[in-house]
């Protein structure tokens, strides 16, 4: 903090001064006759100051930041220490007061002539006793006023240009400290962009790549069988299988048809072109009413809770386990009634499908590749996949992931 708002040091300014006052006051009591009118006038003078000085220290505060009220201040003092010490030499000894004022609270450049004019006035306390009537004397007069003008005016430079240091030194370090404060918020500003930039491009990555394997998928594996199914269809149009081939021949169109099938849900399940136009959950009633065109039974979608943004990742993640899970339904559940929630927690959301299939025993069945996938993806985002299950009563599978804003996920 600054001296100019701070204000000058109590101790200093009154403890100080007030004690060179009430010693000089004893020290002339004791050495002046009581009867004595001089006395009264120095008694008088002294309590003078001393009213002057408590007057200026019970303004209001910060007076010393007023110019014209501290020259005010500081010239009566200095014409009161003055008559003292041309009265009596003594009280060259209360000249430490003025000095202390002319150091604290004049400002520069007029703390010079304060300073210069408090020194002339030491200065004369201390030539009292040299006769100035003689050139030698006013010689002698002079060389000790004039020193002591030169060291103090020399010691108030030397200070005046400390003060310069340091407030310098306080504007760099808070210079210093703003740069830094400023470094530090670009910094993470710029650790976050970097955060996000990275997972945009994490998720650009994955959706090239998932479209790159639906269109070999399809370009390669889906043709291919579609390819095996016509020849064998055009195969028995053009010659009538014997009755020992049927059989093998119908197992055959019947493994290409299922195998084209997943083929074809596995392109669907890699196209995330749900997400791209809409939300989690509008992306969720899509899937559901395209898997009800499908296979029948009609899929009731339901949302609770407050939607809240999500990475990118955690929605597609549980977009994949309601596909994954509707499929399974599909192939093995024969259920009647099929049920889709969506609920946003406080600090997660959570996915339950469920069915009124046949069920199955999760401990017989272990771990299906379906089920490993749903696992790991939703594992994957510190999430955790419950299955429930048991021979005629149903399934249930609840994923349930933490939430995070959309592009934060590590």
């Amino acid at each position: 903090m600054d001296r100019e708002d701070a204000g000058p040091p109590r101790v200093l300014v009154t403890v100080v001064p007030y004690t060179l006052l009430a010693v000089l006051v004893v020290l002339t009591v004791v050495g002046t006759s009581p009867a004595g009118g001089a006395l009264l006038i120095d008694l008088a003078l002294c309590g003078l100051a001393a009213v002057w000085m408590l007057v200026m220290f019970t303004l209001r505060p910060g007076w010393w930041q007023r110019p014209r009220l501290m020259g005010v201040f500081f010239t009566g003092l200095l014409v009161v220490t003055t008559v003292l010490v041309l009265r009596n030499p003594l009280f060259g000894l209360f000249t430490p007061a003025p000095f202390i004022y002319a150091f604290t609270v004049v400002p520069w450049p007029w703390r010079l002539p304060a300073v210069a004019a408090t020194a002339v006035v030491a200065g004369t306390a201390q030539a009292s006793g040299v006769a100035a009537t003689t050139p030698m004397g006013v010689g002698l007069y002079l060389t000790i006023v004039v020193f002591n003008i030169v060291i103090l005016c020399g010691t108030a430079w030397v200070l005046w240009l400390d003060e310069k240091v340091q407030a310098e030194r306080g504007r760099t370090v808070a210079e210093l400290r703003r740069a830094n404060q400023l470094l530090e918020a670009t910094l993470a500003e710029n650790a976050g962009l970097h955060s996000r930039l990275l997972a945009q491009a994490r998720e650009a990555g994955v959706r090239d790549e998932r479209q790159r394997m639906a269109r070999e998928i399809h370009d390669t594996l889906a043709q291919g069988l579609t390819g095996i199914i016509t020849q064998l269809q055009a195969a028995e149009q053009r010659h009538e299988a014997p009755e020992q081939w049927r059989r093998p021949l119908e197992s055959v169109k019947r493994l290409a048809r299922e195998s084209l099938s997943e083929a074809r849900r596995s392109v669907d399940a890699l196209r995330p072109e749900p997400l791209e136009t809409g939300r989690l959950s509008d992306a969720l009633a899509e899937v559901a009413g395209r898997w009800s065109r499908l296979h029948g039974p009609a899929v009731q979608v339901t949302t609770t809770g407050t939607a809240r943004p999500m990475s990118r990742e955690t929605e597609f993640a549980l977009l994949r386990t309601a596909q994954e899970a509707l499929a399974n339904v599909a192939k093995h559940a024969h259920a009647t009634r099929v049920g889709v929630t969506l609920s946003y927690l406080e600090h997660e959301v959570a996915l339950d499908v469920r069915d009124d299939g046949r069920g199955f025993d999760p401990a017989g069945v272990g771990g299906g590749f379906g089920l490993t996938i749903m696992r790991q993806r939703v594992e994957g985002l510190s999430g955790t996949l419950q299955i429930e299950s048991e021979p005629g009563a149903g399934t249930g599978i609840s994923a349930c992931v933490p939430t995070l804003p959309a592009g934060s996920h590590a």
